[in-house]
């Protein structure tokens, strides 16, 4: 098999490993649901496993002056400024998660208060103030919210031709904050701009796998946006065009038109986000809260016993996000680490390619 077949066939393979990991998180088990934190996670080994794949056939044995020549003098210095993109919102997710952590804590003293035997009116009073800071923090505008305890912060990169030991002494400086004038759904608006798929025989060619991975990051980072409370989700875009015939994509776009249309309804109503836990413990409190206001020792059997029942559900939802939000904020960085990586790697490339031949 000569270099162009091993080439064509590596690409093939690619999306078809692709097609089926998004089959996969599009058919989730009941007990790891549509943007639930275990969901999530899937989401982001899913990434990790595309990109490794995707630089194994765009690096690899390549001659980097291929890589300097049209079309990817333009197409890999897009990607660059992309990752480099995603790298801020990674930054405002992990900050997110702080939000959520909050939301977390918060109903832990609901569950320690109304979790009694006989249950008090002060009990009923400390849960009631508890879910009332709860439901307030679910409902707080994008900007506030993670703003409680985020200041002013250094960008990950500067934008094109920043050397390696720029980008290496930044990143060690790195302080997972966010600006405070920056919009998560611009960002995301920015990365969908210019997006191209690509035509003719550049479709068949390593253009291919590039346009593949710029919307697998695309996607990965607006999920994880439209899920976690993030900076700034006002005008989020709840469409990027990815062409239907690509087969690779089927399943990714069925999951963009579950995700978009839950966005579509939950943004006329709070901006908590789309996370599954918070969806369901924001729908908990608000029965909580009806509970607790007409509570009075020794209340109405049948309600004490719903409750009970509501308070049940909570701890189970307490209990998935004590397992999971470390580990997530960690599988967020871990992204992070692997896209600064990559994007050192696809600069190395550009230079080598592009230095006279001596």
């Amino acid at each position: 098999m000569d270099t162009q077949e091993q080439e064509l066939e590596d690409i093939e393979l690619f999306q078809k490993h692709v097609s089926d990991r998004f089959t996969e998180l599009s058919s989730p088990p009941e007990d790891d649901a549509l943007l639930s934190v275990s969901w999530l996670h899937r989401l982001l080994d899913v990434f990790l496993c595309c990109e490794a794949e995707f630089e194994a056939i765009l690096i690899m044995d390549r001659d980097p002056s291929q890589l300097s020549k049209p079309p990817f003098d333009r197409l890999i210095p897009e990607f660059i400024e992309r990752a480099v993109k995603a790298l801020d919102i990674c930054n405002a997710v992990a900050n997110g998660v702080d939000s959520v952590r909050h939301c977390q804590k918060l109903s832990e003293i609901v569950i320690s208060a109304l979790d009694q035997n006989p249950l008090g009116d002060g009990h009923a009073k400390r849960a009631k103030k508890a879910l009332l800071m709860l439901l307030s923090a679910m409902n707080l505008d994008d900007k506030e919210g993670t703003h409680v305890k985020a200041t002013e912060r250094s960008w990950s990169f500067g934008r094109r031709g920043v050397n390696k030991e720029q980008i290496a002494g930044h990143f060690r400086s790195l302080s997972w904050q966010v600006a405070k004038n920056w919009s998560s759904a611009k960002q995301i608006q920015s990365m969908i701009y210019n997006l191209v798929a690509p035509r003719g025989a550049e479709a068949s060619g390593l253009p291919s796998p590039i346009y593949t991975m710029n919307v697998i990051m695309i996607f990965v980072m607006w999920a994880l946006v439209a899920a976690i409370p993030c900076q700034e989700r006002n005008g989020l875009p709840t469409h990027f065009p990815v062409p239907k015939q690509l087969n690779w994509a089927h399943s990714l776009i069925g999951l963009q038109e579950k995700i978009a249309d839950e966005w579509k309804k939950k943004e006329k109503k709070g901006m908590s986000g789309l996370l599954d836990e918070l969806q369901k413990m924001e729908k908990l409190a608000q029965s909580l809260i009806d509970f607790t206001d007409s509570f009075h020792f020794p209340g109405d059997a049948e309600k004490v016993k719903e409750a009970a029942v509501n308070v049940s559900e909570l701890k189970e939802i307490f209990g998935r996000m004590d397992q999971g939000l470390t580990p997530l904020q960690m599988h967020i960085r871990e992204v992070f680490h692997r896209i600064v990586r990559s994007r050192t790697e696809f600069l190395d490339v550009l230079e080598k390619g592009s230095a006279p031949v001596v």
